[in-house]
């Protein structure tokens, strides 16, 4: 089919969710996809930050396939082998305090279970939250979004939301009281265009939370599972080695395939009974598959030091490069800030068929690439800027 029947086809029938690039992809391998029309686009936006492994990485997609021919699903009913594998997989690259997993479909739900598991440990009410944060479109999520436009979609908000200023300890001590259940904190804020604090200021924070008993959450559905050069920030020294109490979970956990989680520490798991949480899809045999693949793939294919590596080889091409106002993030997760919007670059990046990302930073470009990343792919993302 077309493209233009392919266009035609989703606007008559679907309901309006973002405005759309003018492609249809049809298939992908590593960092590359290809369109309907027959065009290959270097990705460097993975699918909102999802394809961590690439683009239908071989290992995943095994998993996957042989899943699918033996059971495609049953619920938390029933005892599962790849369930308990995968979880166990997960807990052993996290940082050792967090010692169970509990999985969902979506960061959004990861972050809604997360602030509900806040209150449940605590019997306290109010959730902290930062300006810049992004955590998801559902009820709690998105009441603890100060971002743009965001939260007032989602009104009427929940109630017991408060704003922090992001990176700022001192105002965090001023709104945190005896009714504050959890502080929960996107480490790098990248819808906001990469925001980034200090790590001294996550050692400071873990201190307020430990004296006022309140639960800390950080919100790694970005950050998470190897995007930044470590396997969180979590536990990381991005974070001053701090580990939260609860760490959220999604977009590359399952290679593409839909699955949130939630890891927690002997604290908030001994709060949670039986029948406290609960999800029907969450933790379904096809999509534990994926995450144990995903997190094999990662490992054997040392995509984690290779997102290290990719990171300092932009750092050091932009250094010094006209219109380059600084390069944020971490790892494949980055931000390219301009000296004015980036609007015209992300068109020109688009048209020499290289797909990157905006953010509410007019000035800043996303990267959210696949871990698999070649520096040789980064260098004609680097020949287009510099022909601006």
């Amino acid at each position: 089919m077309t493209f233009p029947h392919i266009k035609q086809n989703e606007d008559e029938f679907q309901l309006a969710t973002y405005k759309k690039m003018p492609l249809a992809v049809e298939r992908g391998l590593g960092s590359w996809v290809w369109t309907s029309d027959g065009e290959k686009y270097l990705d460097l936006y993975g699918g909102h930050a999802v394809c961590g492994t690439g683009h239908s990485h071989p290992h995943v997609v095994k998993a996957i396939k042989e899943q699918a021919e033996r059971v495609l699903f049953y619920s938390n009913l029933v005892y599962s082998d790849i369930r308990g594998r995968a979880a166990e997989k997960l807990v052993s690259v996290a940082p050792a305090e967090l010692i169970k997993a509990f999985f969902c479909n979506s960061g959004t739900e990861a972050n809604e279970n997360a602030m509900r598991m806040a209150r449940m440990a605590t019997g306290r009410e109010k959730i902290v939250s930062f300006s810049g944060g992004f955590h998801g479109r559902t009820a709690d999520s998105i009441s603890a979004t100060f971002l743009g436009k965001y939260r007032k979609i989602g009104e009427p908000n929940v109630p017991h939301h408060v704003e922090a200023e992001f990176g700022s300890i001192e105002s965090i001590r001023a709104i945190i009281d005896s009714d504050t259940a959890g502080v929960i904190i996107e480490p790098i804020q990248s819808m906001a265009g990469m925001r980034e604090a200090s790590p001294e200021f996550f050692t400071e924070l873990r201190a307020v939370c430990d004296k006022h008993g309140v639960v800390l959450i950080f919100d790694e559905v970005q950050t998470g599972v190897g995007r930044i050069g470590d396997w969180f920030f979590a536990g990381s020294e991005f974070a001053n080695w701090v580990t939260p109490d609860i760490v959220t979970l999604a977009k590359s956990l399952g290679s593409g395939v839909p699955v949130g989680a939630c890891l927690v520490n002997e604290r908030v798991s001994s709060a949670i009974k039986e029948n406290d949480l609960g999800t029907t899809f969450g933790g379904g045999m096809l999509a534990m598959a994926a995450v144990l693949a995903t997190l094999e793939a990662i490992e054997a294919d040392g995509m984690i030091a290779n997102a290290t590596a990719v990171e300092a080889h932009l750092r050091e091409s932009l250094e010094g490069m006209q219109g380059v106002v600084a390069l944020h993030g971490k790892g494949c997760l980055l931000g390219i800030e301009f000296d004015g919007p980036c609007t015209p670059i992300y068109s020109k990046l688009l048209e020499q068929k290289i797909i990157t990302g905006t953010s509410s930073n007019p000035d800043v470009l996303r990267l959210l690439p696949p871990l698999c990343i070649a520096k040789t792919e980064i260098d004609w993302l680097l020949e287009v800027i510099r022909e601006q």
